[in-house]
């Protein structure tokens, strides 16, 4: 009676704004809810996070090792997999990815668990010291607020591709108070086509979050930065080197994490993978505690420090600690290793994403590189706090390759805006040093393998958009190669097609009977009996699978010169036949909804 009511309720309120309320305002009023929405998702998320950290650390001794750090990361990711598999039931890891293929295959539509389950999730993972960072969670929770208020209000896919946009938007926008990164972020990196009608909704969202975390967590910026020395002329060859630099570290981080999740995807049960990345995470975390949660502590630290005697309070909590000629030895551990820590929180259960790990790296590598080179007096004197800031834009830059993203992001979080133009040529020289060796980014190559990544050039984008199921024609008269002539006659009879697949008796393709190939002895009553179809029949051209993408279907076609081709499943089962014609019909269908604003 109540879901009636609700239903009725809102049915009344959608007619009455289809009557007084244009799309276009419409979309604006849902932009700014959105970005309400996502900024208190992400302050909780946020709250959740410290309270549980604070919690579990706050009497730990900072002159030794602490043997907890063996168990709390266990028991994160132990609770976090249980609330995934049994309360949510769905995978929820890798959130941007799944917010891409979101956009591509599935016309903006999120689960509705998404909206909440990210935040529970991530919280217990990260609070519990998991090597990860909440921003990917919140992004996709986000996403999943405005798929979901859009859904309710009824808007078209373009709408909801949009709302997809601002949520991410505002989740950026929300949790770091860097509304312009939250734009550049899902131009960049979701790839949401920039038009004068997606600019302003994307605007809204970002500003109206990043507004509310002014309000509720006051106006300072997320790190906080002083620039003790103005960036000099003379530095731009060491900051390009430290680009490079950042670009090879990011080539690491993502090959490394790639490698390592392919282990724990072989592993079939969740209590294998939990044992395994358990005892990677506690291990690691109990000799290197700096690993533990975001790391947001050390970023502090390397920015704000300025003696040897504050830089090695980083290796508070280890066997490290008092050593203090270890630090860059320490430093250069933990860039090897953080990836591995990372990956065994995901892969273990947990869920997290990698905004934070890329942001902590950089800020390592950045402050490893000024400081190896001021220690041995090897250059002109390189601030080490300029250097770490600017490492943070250059990895970010190269994991995600969005150089753009890695600028804003970090002049918005630290208020660094006097380093523009070093934050520009660290974030550009990582990002081409990374493109000769990964043509996507972390987030993109699983689906950009698959080819179900939606992209700017706008052929492909459509492509991508297409379905196999909307062009498979079924209506072609299957015959078997047993048959006679007389029998293929009768066939021929009761269909509108010129071609007939041939199949065996379990159904498999075995290839084809031309009408033109038979028309000269098809009206020869005398042989309808003396030929059968497995002596008329001829080889295909090549074949279609059903898992196919739109991309492989037209190099197929254009490879083989063919007007027709057979699509069979994974057995080779026949399914249906597609044509040239009907995907470009489908393609002028899609390009009209794609191209209006």
């Amino acid at each position: 009676m109540v879901a009636e009511e609700k239903g009725g309720w809102l049915q009344r309120f959608i007619l009455w704004r289809e009557k007084n309320i244009k799309e276009k305002r419409f979309i604006l009023i849902l932009s700014f809810l959105v970005g309400i929405f996502t900024a208190f998702a992400a302050l909780i998320l946020k709250m959740l996070i410290h309270w549980i950290q604070n919690f579990l650390t706050e009497n730990f001794n900072s002159t030794e090792a602490n043997y907890l750090y063996l168990v709390y990361p266990v028991v994160g990711i132990l609770l976090s997999g249980l609330f995934v598999r049994h309360v949510v039931k769905d995978d929820i890891s890798h959130g941007v990815t799944k917010i891409l293929y979101a956009i591509s295959r599935r016309q903006g539509r999120i689960k509705r668990h998404n909206t909440w389950s990210s935040i529970i999730a991530s919280s217990i993972t990260i609070g519990f010291g998991g090597s990860v960072g909440a921003e990917a969670p919140i992004v996709l929770t986000g996403s999943a607020i405005g798929s979901n208020l859009g859904s309710l209000f009824k808007m078209e896919h373009r709408t909801l591709m949009l709302l997809v946009g601002c949520g991410a938007a505002g989740a950026v926008a929300g949790i770091f108070k860097a509304p312009i990164a939250g734009l550049v972020f899902t131009l960049e990196v979701l790839m949401i086509d920039l038009t004068m009608s997606s600019l302003l909704p994307l605007l809204i969202s970002a500003v109206t979050a990043a507004t509310v975390s002014y309000i509720v967590t006051g106006t300072d910026a997320l790190f906080k930065f002083h620039l003790d020395q103005a960036f000099e002329l003379e530095r731009i060859p060491y900051v390009i080197m430290l680009g490079v630099f950042c670009g090879l570290v990011s080539l690491y981080f993502t090959r490394a994490m790639n490698s390592v999740e392919g282990v724990f995807g072989k592993l079939k049960t969740p209590y294998k993978k939990l044992a395994l990345g358990g005892v990677m995470l506690s291990v690691l975390i109990f000799l290197f505690p700096p690993l533990y949660g975001e790391g947001y502590d050390t970023i502090e630290l390397l920015l704000n420090g300025v003696s040897n005697a504050e830089w090695d309070t980083v290796m508070n909590n280890s066997f490290f600690y008092g050593h203090g000629n270890m630090l860059l030895v320490y430093l250069m551990l933990i860039i090897i290793l953080k990836v591995f820590a990372s990956s065994a929180t995901n892969g273990g259960g947990g869920c997290g994403g990698i905004f934070a790990p890329s942001l902590y790296l950089g800020c390592i590598a950045g402050f490893v590189f000024s400081h190896f080179s001021n220690e041995f007096e090897m250059t002109a004197f390189l601030p080490e706090k300029n250097f770490a800031l600017m490492g943070m834009a250059g990895v970010m830059s190269g994991v995600m390759h969005a150089p753009l993203t890695g600028v804003f992001l970090i002049a918005e979080l630290t208020g660094g805006y006097d380093l523009f133009l070093p934050l520009m040529i660290v974030s550009v020289s990582s990002y081409l040093t990374i493109i000769m060796f990964e043509p996507h980014s972390i987030y993109s190559m699983r689906l950009a393998k698959k080819g179900e990544l939606l992209t700017h050039h706008k052929d492909k984008a459509v492509l991508t958009l297409m379905k196999m199921e909307n062009v498979v024609e079924k209506d072609f008269v299957t015959v078997h190669p047993e048959m006679d002539l007389g029998e293929l006659v009768k066939a021929i009879s009761s269909s509108h097609r010129n071609v007939f697949p041939v199949t065996d008796a379990t159904g498999v393709l075995i290839g084809v009977v031309l009408l033109d190939d038979i028309r000269n002895i098809m009206f020869r009553q005398e042989l309808y009996h003396r030929f059968t179809v497995g002596k008329l029949m001829t080889s295909i051209p090549a074949r279609l699978y059903d898992t196919d993408s739109m991309e492989q279907v037209m190099r197929t076609f254009d490879d083989t010169g063919a007007w027709n081709l057979p699509v069979v499943d994974a057995e080779g089962k026949y399914l249906g036949f597609v044509s040239k014609s009907k995907i470009f019909n489908s393609y002028r269908e899609v390009l009209v909804h794609f191209s209006e604003d």
